[in-house]
């Protein structure tokens, strides 16, 4: 899928947004995407952060020595916006990664309010080798 099949603006802003700090790991342009106090939630040990958009993001990127996402699918409606990916890189201790997922995201306005993902968090985890 291609970023122009995502309609609403703000979405695709999200995207474009993402892939960019992807890259270069300047989070500031990024996290001006979303309201001051705008909830951040991913399924794991840290739980929902409330104003904390830039902390969530770095602690994202630096787990990647790169990273890149593909967004396969997009669900829209008026104020809230269904983003299917997947994501190819490298972790920290050089091990490919490569994992699917899906974020929601609530808008007001020109603001992201509130980001929920969901991802496959077992593909972190790694698997030992096998001993014979």
């Amino acid at each position: 899928m291609q970023d122009n099949e995502i309609t609403d603006d703000r979405a695709r802003r999200f995207a474009a947004g993402l892939r960019t700090f992807e890259q270069d790991s300047d989070v500031t342009p990024f996290a001006d995407l979303f309201a001051a106090d705008a909830i951040t939630q991913r399924f794991d040990a840290r739980g929902e952060r409330h104003g904390e958009v830039a902390e969530f993001w770095t602690e994202y990127r630096d787990q990647f020595t790169d990273i890149e996402t593909t967004f396969s699918d997009v669900v829209e409606g008026t104020d809230r916006v269904a983003l299917e990916w997947t994501s190819t890189g490298t972790l920290r201790n050089d091990r490919p990664i490569s994992y699917r997922g899906v974020t929601v995201i609530d808008l007001a306005d020109d603001k992201i309010v509130r980001l929920s993902t969901y991802y496959d968090s077992a593909a972190f985890v790694p698997v030992p080798a096998e001993t014979t």
